[in-house]
């Protein structure tokens, strides 16, 4: 018998555009056998803390259904294939969904969003110096507003639970940590 948790069946759920949902069956370390639900995202995704010379962060307003609500979030998207370098990712979002780009990135941190049911994985950068350079290039399900807006007022939003994205946390709070 095994010291951990073993899994010994694996039953694809549901095959979505995004994601996939299983149903594993786990072996627990006293033999007995559960179902573990797992969500696979199998493209993973790049995260952008855009940052313009006067220090603001850029951030996008975006509707999202899961929630029935408008959230306040770092751009972000999922990589193109599963072989698309992350900074590729990160660079196309941050044009795609606002328009900005910057000469000037570095990598910040790597985060797997929700490991108790989900694989997901999303690599977060820092863009330095944005400017504005074009108009935004949305994908077509997509409606997002831009502002630019104070570090200080962003954490005073996340305090008091208003923007409580996990990877807009995350990536602000290591930014202004840095």
């Amino acid at each position: 018998m095994s010291e951990h948790p073993e899994r010994i069946g694996i039953h694809k759920v549901y095959t979505g555009a995004v994601i996939n949902v299983y149903q594993d069956d786990i072996q627990l370390p006293d033999g007995r056998v559960e179902k573990w639900d797992f969500v696979e995202h199998p493209m993973g995704a790049a995260c952008v803390v855009p940052v313009t010379k006067e220090g603001k962060i850029v951030l996008v307003r975006q509707y999202r259904p899961a929630l029935d609500r408008y959230t306040l979030e770092l751009p972000a998207g999922k990589r193109d294939s599963l072989t698309e370098d992350t900074l590729i990712t990160a660079q196309r979002e941050l044009s795609e969904e606002t328009g900005y780009t910057s000469d000037n990135w570095s990598k910040l941190l790597a985060l797997k969003t929700t490991v108790a049911f989900c694989n997901e994985f999303v690599d977060v950068y820092l863009a330095q110096d944005v400017e504005k350079t074009s108009g935004q290039h949305l994908d077509p399900d997509e409606d997002i507003d831009i502002q630019e807006y104070d570090p200080d007022w962003i954490k005073e939003q996340m305090y008091a639970g208003k923007i409580q994205d996990g990877k807009t946390v995350a990536g602000v709070m290591a930014y202004l940590a840095k």
